[in-house]
Parts: structure tokens; C-alpha cells; sequence
């Protein structure tokens, strides 16, 4: 089956390995115990925190290969990007592997991006192992979004924070019982939203539309799957989209989750919890691996967001275009 939108992947690509690093704060809360790699310091050695996030997607990377039992001769392609400015991050990374490399930027929706691309070569037998995977700091995104950290700015309530940490996920042909089964592409969708600290109000009708393209492209409905689980809409983004969805007729309350609300221990001290690229990578690529791979869930629709903003766009007025793609991954 293929829609405009919806890719049914008939030869189902497997997810053989993953790899994830985080912060101290992000390791404080449930993933701490599921991360290969928790850190003690956030700049992890380095002089710079843009310097961090490069090392740490590096190692996430390398992290994803070494727990797949191969090596870099044994991938085919790389498929990653970030928040930062030409996704730096991702590139500067790139360059410590002899591996094709493919860039692709699609802000907090980086993660579900990748693997839907990675999952799309491999289905058509263009690859055969293909390492997805994304990152965020932090002290990087802040000061690059926002404001320099020097300043000490109060953040309002509904802000998230973005989290430290990457991780990445090595898809193949074959090797493991979790698959890729189908992979729908958002559209760019733009609510009218332009504060830059309200971003699960920008990015919920984004996943409300992937969301419910997805399962009218599959027939599937929310029961299907054992979890719905977005990233980073936060606390209030994932309420938001839970009204949206029941407008169109389409009840996710039971099983919904957002990858911004697990990654802390207390919502409440982080205000809307987590957001990122580094979010849904990290809670995705360790905690909801680790519960697929005991079976403890069966079939989950991973629906990434992302706002497609910049501080010029921001200054100059501009709103804020968001997008949502989802993967469904399976045990077969």
C-alpha cells in the first residue's frame, strides 16, 4: 500500500541496534537506567557546547554500530541532522566516518525523518544497513533560539527544555523481530503560532495531521497500536493535540504519550518537560527499544514533531510552520 502521504514498507525493515547518550538531568528521570552513555557533565570534556553535541551524536553513532555487532565498513549510509546552523552537528559528525553521509533537517522531527528515510532504502533495496540518527544540547539550542545563557532569562510557563543528549538507531534488511512497517511524510502545517516558547501549541496541529492521515492510510485506529508516542509537544502540546484529535473524531487519551514527558522525572520543575531532537532520539532509541525488545509493547506509532523556525524568521514576525512524520514500528 502506498498513499501520497503513507508508505507501507513490504519488506519491513528491521531495527537491529540502537545507541543513546544523555545528560545528567536527562539521566535523573527513567531513561538514565536505558542509555548506554550517561553523562556527568554536560560539556562531556569539551571547551564548547556546540563541541558537546557534535561528540555526543558522535558517539551515538559509533554507539549504534558497536551494539549491532558490525562495523563502519558494514554500513551503507548515514542519515542525521540538528537543530544547529547547517546542522553542524550532524556534518562535523559525518566527517569521522567513511560512510555516505545524507543530511537532512527537519528540527525536533529529525529522528522519525531518518529512519523513515533509512527504512525507505532498504525496503527498496538500495541498502542494506542504514544508521539514523540526531542530537541537541541544551546550551547550544538556547542560545541559539533564544537568548545567551549569560543572561539568565526567566523561562515562562509553558517552555520546554531542550534536552542534551542523541541518539541513533541502525535499520537493515534483516537481523531482529522490530520492524519498520509503515512511514507517513507530514506536510507543513502553520497554526498562526509565533511565540517562541509556546512550541507543543505550534507543533500539536502538525501531529494531529500526520497523525490521522496515518490511520486513515492503514485503516488502522488508535487501538491498533499499544502507543502513540509524539516528540516534543510536552505536557501542554500533547493536551492540545488530545483535544484536536477528539474534534475529528478520533480518541487517543488511552494511549498517548509524548517523548517530552517521560524524559524528566517531574514535569513540574521542568515546566513542559523536554523537547529537542535529542528528545524523541533518546526516549525513543532506549526506553521504548528496551520495552519492544521484551515485548512488553507489541506495536508503537512514533510521531515526531518539529518547528521549522529561525531567529530571523522569529524577529521578522514570521509564524511558525511545523511538521509531523510518523513511522509505525512492530514486532513481526
Amino acid at each position: 500500500m502506498r498513499s501520497r502521504q503513507t508508505i507501507e514498507f513490504v519488506n519491513k525493515p528491521r531495527i537491529i541496534a540502537t545507541g543513546t547518550i544523555a545528560g545528567p538531568k536527562e539521566c535523573a528521570g527513567v531513561v538514565g537506567k536505558y542509555v548506554d552513555k550517561a553523562l556527568l557533565d554536560d560539556k562531556f570534556g569539551e571547551s564548547t557546547y556546540e563541541k558537546a553535541e557534535c561528540k555526543m551524536l558522535t558517539f551515538a553513532i559509533s554507539q549504534t554500530i558497536e551494539n549491532a555487532a558490525l562495523q563502519e565498513k558494514d554500513v551503507d549510509m548515514l542519515v542525521s541532522g540538528d537543530l544547529l546552523n547547517q546542522i553542524i552537528s550532524a556534518s562535523f559528525a559525518a566527517r569521522d566516518f567513511d560512510v555516505p553521509f545524507l543530511g537532512v533537517y527537519s528540527a525536533c522531527s529529525t529522528m522519525s525523518e531518518g529512519m523513515a528515510i533509512a527504512a525507505a532504502f532498504i525496503n527498496a533495496g538500495y541498502a542494506k544497513r542504514v544508521v539514523a540518527a540526531t542530537g541537541s544540547h541544551f546550551s547550544s539550542a538556547e542560545r541559539q533560539y533564544r537568548y545567551p545563557l549569560e543572561l539568565g532569562n526567566t523561562r515562562p510557563p509553558q517552555a520546554q527544555w531542550t534536552v542534551t543528549g542523541a541518539g541513533g538507531a541502525l535499520i537493515a534488511d534483516t537481523g531482529s523481530d522490530i520492524a519498520i512497517t509503515h512511514a507517513t511524510f507530514g506536510k507543513v502545517v502553520d497554526f498562526g503560532i509565533t511565540d517562541v516558547n509556546n512550541m507543543g501549541a505550534a507543533m500539536a496541529p502538525a501531529a494531529r495531521d500526520t497523525i490521522i492521515r496515518h490511520l486513515k492510510d492503514t485503516g488502522r485506529t488508535p487501538d491498533d497500536y499499544d502507543l502513540i508516542i509524539t516528540g516534543d509537544l510536552g505536557a501542554l502540546g500533547s493536551r492540545i493535540l488530545k483535544d484536536l484529535t477528539w474534534e475529528k473524531g478520533v480518541d487517543i487519551q488511552k494511549n498517548h504519550v509524548d517523548c517530552g514527558e517521560i524524559i524528566y522525572n517531574v514535569i513540574e520543575k521542568e515546566f513542559q518537560g523536554g523537547s529537542g531532537a535529542g528528545c524523541s532520539a533518546v526516549v525513543v532509541n532506549s526506553y521504548i527499544f528496551e520495552q519492544l525488545k521484551r515485548r512488553k509493547l507489541r506495536r508503537v506509532l512514533f510521531a515526531a514533531t518539529g518547528a521549522l523556525l529561525s531567529t530571523v524568521s522569529s524577529g521578522q514576525g514570521e509564524s511558525i510552520p511545523c511538521i509531523c512524520h510518523a513511522v509505525a514500528i512492530e514486532n513481526v
